[in-house]
């Protein structure tokens, strides 16, 4: 059961309330906005490099290596936030002066996550690296970076996952959730910890003079800004002061033109209008592209849109990076359907009004780069941790969890390997996202022991599933200037959500669009025009037969422009009768 509760806001104080219009008062009240320093949004106002634990070993390493002209390696991971600190990292060093760098993405089909012993393997055979710089990932790859310093490999592993009790033998480590960690933001996404490495760099080199004998002009890394907004966006790390910072400057780079001809691409097929960008359109169509190459195929061809500054290649890029999407779509809406049958079978322990702990699935047919999103819809129709399964080859399965606030799915997981020795292969992950390997043969005694330990960890239940509100509008501010105002203000994620507010509605009319979606007119009690409303995925929730109806309605005030006209539009999160 979901139901929509208030959030609490705070009083704010008058340097910030003289500021703002009363709608958004109000919503930054209930994101706790305590100084009007929080609504800056310069890049005076970053944190500064120095404070990041790391950042001098780091940057004396990477010194060394362009005076020497070593080669360099960049190992990335195959998801949004791993393409862009990639693609990141790539322009950054060599803007600073470096000629022999190359990278590497692992395939998760053929090495999985992170630097492991047989990704250096083929990064001596293909690259003969002198240095291996890991981007978002290598925090927990204790043989990949032992191997590599083996060989005489220099390593720098950046990175923003959790560590391990063991932290790997690398040269230098910066990750802002290392023990001890004295940096103001341990939210930074892996693009986030990159973009503060190449900073740091950049001050150490011109302190040496490095850019005046070597003839080169000062790198402008706020060029590169808009790679670290995507990946910031995509990972869903919160939106802190130094997260909205980000990805606020990087939005305005892409919004005037200044972005990398991959992203705009990237926007452009997914038929979202680059100069009118939100961080939302990160985050629903840039990222998603991109992660369908790391799901299906090779994130290469990610990294190789976001690096391109030829428009046309970028185009084509991204054109494939589409329909790869589309692929995606079409196995996960398959998966989907078959899990429901699955459950159907097994007696949909939903049917009876009544949510299980936790849901463990899996299906020798499921495509593997594919059963996170398929966990993500799962949790999200029964509002229960989910963790989804599919073959690898070899006899293995490779997991992936989805979670509920309340639960620590990694760990939970912890938890089960500690009680049953040899079940569980490898695991990571954080609160609400985890994944793991494990024997097919032993799939059945996890499900037992997966539901052993929720029953432990969950004694009093699930809690309530909870869509939480910024409280009411009346009629007069249901209008096309609060719905610009909120969508230009934020910019709006994960723990900084975009403003959702609450009402009764008297629902005068619907029909269903796209064969999914449900759109409405609506009339408030308060009077004033007619409001129009959409419920995307609407018809799965059975919102479609309202007609006549005043029910409560969780939406979002936007702004809809279609044909060079905008409206003010509700987009319906949730419904209550």
């Amino acid at each position: 059961m979901r139901r929509i509760v208030r959030r609490p806001a705070i009083e704010l104080p008058a340097e910030v309330s003289n500021r703002l219009p009363g709608v958004l008062q109000r919503v930054y009240a209930r994101r706790e906005i305590r100084s009007a320093r929080e609504l800056e949004l310069g890049l005076a106002h970053l944190l500064p490099p120095g404070d990041l634990a790391g950042i001098d070993p780091a940057t004396r390493l990477l010194a060394e290596a362009l005076r020497r002209q070593h080669r360099i390696c960049v190992v990335g991971d195959f998801d949004a936030d791993g393409a862009t600190s990639c693609a990141l990292a790539l322009r950054g060093l060599r803007a600073m002066g470096a000629r022999r760098i190359g990278y590497l993405v692992p395939n998760r089909f053929e090495y999985g996550y992170g630097l492991s012993p047989e990704l250096v393997d083929l990064a001596v055979r293909e690259q003969d690296p002198d240095l291996i710089i890991t981007v978002d990932n290598g925090i927990s790859s204790l043989a990949g970076v032992a191997a590599a310093r083996a060989r005489g490999i220099g390593v720098l592993v950046t990175d923003h996952h959790l560590p391990g009790d063991v932290l790997p033998a690398a040269d230098a480590i910066v990750n802002p959730n290392l023990p001890g960690q004295a940096f103001g933001s341990r939210a930074l996404a892996g693009v986030g910890v990159m973009f503060y490495v190449l900073a740091a760099l950049r001050s150490h080199l011109r302190r040496e003079g490095w850019f005046a004998d070597e003839h080169l002009p000062e790198p402008r890394l706020d060029r590169l800004l808009d790679l670290v907004a995507l990946g910031t966006v995509a990972d869903v790390v919160p939106l802190d002061h130094n997260n909205r910072i980000l990805v606020a400057q990087g939005l305005g780079r892409i919004r005037t033109g200044q972005g990398c001809p991959g992203i705009r691409a990237l926007l452009e097929v997914a038929g979202r209008d680059p100069d009118r960008l939100v961080a939302s359109d990160l985050g629903f169509a840039a990222g998603p592209r991109l992660n369908a190459a790391g799901r299906l195929t090779d994130m290469a061809l990610g990294v190789e849109c976001l690096l391109t500054d030829d428009p046309r290649r970028a185009r084509s890029l991204a054109a494939r990076l589409d329909g790869l999407n589309r692929e995606r779509r079409e196995i996960e809406a398959r998966m989907t359907d078959e899990a429901l049958a699955l459950l159907d079978h097994l007696g949909d322990p939903v049917s009876g009004g009544q949510r299980p702990l936790g849901l463990c699935l899996m299906d020798g047919a499921w495509h593997q780069g594919v059963i996170g999103i398929l966990a993500s819809r799962l949790k999200e129709r029964y509002q229960c941790p989910v963790v989804a399964f599919a073959p690898t080859g070899e006899g293995m399965l490779k997991g992936s969890g989805r979670s509920v606030p309340g639960l620590h799915l990694r760990d939970l997981l912890e938890a089960i390997s500690r009680r049953h020795p040899g079940l569980v292969g490898k695991f990571g992950g954080h609160a609400m996202a985890a994944g793991l390997t494990l024997p097919a043969a032993d799939f059945p005694r996890f499900r037992e022991a997966f539901e052993a330990a929720l029953a432990e960890a969950l004694r009093d239940g699930l809690p309530d599933a909870e869509v939480a509100s910024d409280g009411e509008l009346t009629g007069a501010e249901l209008c096309l200037d609060a719905a610009r105002q909120l969508r230009e203000a934020g910019p709006w994620g994960q723990g900084f959500p975009e403003p959702v507010f609450d009402g009764c509605f008297q629902v005068t009319g619907s029909r269903i669009v796209g064969e999914r979606h449900v759109r409405f007119n609506l009339a408030h009690p308060d009077g004033g025009g007619p409001l129009e409303a959409i419920a995307f995925n609407g018809v799965a929730q059975g919102w479609e037969a309202l007609d006549g109806a005043t029910p409560r309605l969780a939406y979002r005030l936007d702004v809809n422009h279609w044909r060079g006209r905008e409206r003010a539009q509700l987009v319906v999160e949730h419904v209550e009768p």
